[in-house]
Order: C-alpha cells, then sequence, then structure tokens
C-alpha cells in the first residue's frame, strides 16, 4: 500500500512478489495509482525506495519488472527509472478482459543499479516531490 504522507491518503500499491533466496532475485510489480497521483513523483520514489532496498539491503542481484506488452505507460515508465528490456514472453498470460496477452520482461541489475541507476533515479525521485 502506498501512503501519500501530504494528505494522508491511499494512493496505489505496488510490491516484491517472486522473491528467490538461492538466486537473489525478485520481482516489482503490481504497481496501480490513482489517476490523480499519476506523473506526481511518488512511483519514481516508491521504485527507489523498494530498489534501495532490494540492492542495498537485500544484496539482490537482479530485480525483474513485467507488464502487457501493449501497456505503453507502464513500459515507459519502466524504461524511464533504468530497466533494460529482455524480451516478450509470448502468449505468457490473461488480461483483465480474459483474453490471451503477451508480456515484456525488464530488468535492473546490480551493476547497473551501483554504475548508474541509483544515482539517476534518486535525481528523479526527488525532482518532482
Amino acid at each position: 500500500m502506498v501512503v501519500d504522507k501530504a494528505d494522508n491518503k491511499i494512493v496505489g500499491s505496488t510490491r516484491f512478489y517472486r522473491i528467490d533466496t538461492v538466486t537473489n532475485t525478485l520481482e516489482l510489480g503490481y504497481t496501480w495509482y490513482g489517476k490523480k497521483y499519476r506523473g506526481t513523483g511518488i512511483n519514481k520514489n516508491c521504485k527507489y525506495l523498494l530498489l534501495e532496498f532490494a540492492f542495498d539491503v537485500l544484496n539482490a542481484e537482479r530485480v525483474g519488472f513485467r507488464a502487457n506488452h501493449l501497456n505503453k505507460r507502464s513500459i515507459n515508465a519502466m524504461k524511464r527509472i533504468g530497466c533494460v528490456e529482455e524480451g516478450v514472453l509470448r502468449n505468457r498470460s490473461i488480461n483483465g478482459k480474459g483474453k490471451r496477452m503477451d508480456v515484456i520482461v525488464l530488468s535492473i541489475i546490480k551493476q547497473e543499479w551501483v554504475e548508474s541507476v541509483k544515482q539517476t533515479l534518486f535525481n528523479l525521485s526527488t525532482t518532482n516531490c
């Protein structure tokens, strides 16, 4: 659950899932925000905090992200924070209307986090807050 501290209101949700302690990998997703809060910087701030925890505390080697390959808003947001596209899983899932869909897979690996993504995302997350 994501809470806007200024309003003390629930504005959305995001979480870790598919946590694998053997390979030190996890995925970050199931993210949604109310329309009023999109583009406000809240998502970037949350992603920074979650990625910082994943890489700097949990010592993750890779954080993965997935989305419907047609969801350009989500894909562009993931790329803006530093995610690298890995590929598309064809017919991988079912959308909200019960139709088969392709799923795009993106990720950030530890080396990218350390070398550039951490600072870039920190700058993005503090700009709009």
